[in-house]
């Protein structure tokens, strides 16, 4: 395992936003967290990359407490994409991903042949190499988060922390980026609503709610309407699409004269 969780929590203003989790990521595989809003999705994904000091528990990397780890070796190591960072400084595009080589420069430090290569090598495997010297506010959302996924990968990581990463996007969008995500080749958890794209592109699936991890394991393991009932408190039932891979068909009640 790379990186886990042991009974870790978490909490504010006297309520627990993480409760006594315990998970592990295996390597080079892709872990989604879903669970109703509120549920501790994002809480948790902070402590996993250290923004955020558990309260009791212990974070592990390798079996390290994580809390041990120097924050730029850190840095090295892990990377986490926010929900659509923004900003307001005029930036480019390889502007924002150069920002992913600072864990590996020295202060003061020239910029060096090796960053220039890590930032074309990050936005050709984003499929941006074309944009890298488009003004940051002229992409559109999902152009955005392929930078944000470059400017991480700029840093190496052999680990990627996403939340959420597809809030906001089109469908197209949302299927580009789970694609790209997929394809990376490093270990990554990715926090996620749609039910039906957590079952289409991560490995294991982590149910949260109420800050508590009531299921982990293979999508098929983990959602089942049983599960989706208790924890979403909706109706639905499983079938095998055209591809072959599961779809969950959610049950509507409909009023009379409404549409179906």
């Amino acid at each position: 395992m790379t990186l886990a969780t042991h009974d870790v929590r978490w909490g504010a203003g006297g309520k627990l936003f993480v409760d006594g989790v315990s998970l592990n990521v295996e390597p080079n595989r892709v872990l989604g967290l879903i669970g109703p809003n509120g549920s501790g999705k994002s809480s948790l994904l902070r402590l996993l990359c250290r923004l955020r000091k558990v309260a009791s528990g212990v974070v592990t990397l390798d079996g390290q407490d994580i809390a041990a780890v120097g924050r730029r070796d850190l840095a090295r190591r892990l990377a986490f994409v926010e929900q659509q960072a923004t900003t307001e400084i005029q930036l480019t595009v390889c502007d924002v991903v150069r920002l992913g080589r600072t864990p590996h420069r020295a202060a003061f430090a020239s910029w060096s042949t090796e960053d220039e290569r890590a930032v074309d090598a990050a936005l050709a495997r984003v499929g941006l190499t074309e944009r890298h010297d488009q003004p940051w506010h002229t992409l559109s959302g999902g152009e955005r988060q392929r930078v944000h996924i470059a400017r991480a990968l700029a840093q190496a990581p052999r680990e990627l922390i996403l939340d959420e990463p597809t809030n906001h996007l089109d469908i197209q969008h949302q299927l580009s980026i789970l694609g790209l995500v997929r394809r990376l080749g490093v270990t990554c958890i990715v926090a996620l609503h749609d039910l039906n794209l957590a079952s289409l592109f991560c490995d294991r699936i982590g149910v949260l709610s109420a800050g508590r991890l009531v299921a982990a394991g293979l999508p098929e393991e983990v959602l089942t309407p049983a599960l989706i009932r208790e924890v979403f408190g909706v109706e639905v039932t499983i079938r095998l699409g055209a591809n072959g891979h599961r779809h969950i068909d959610y049950l509507v009640d409909h009023e009379p004269g409404e549409r179906p």
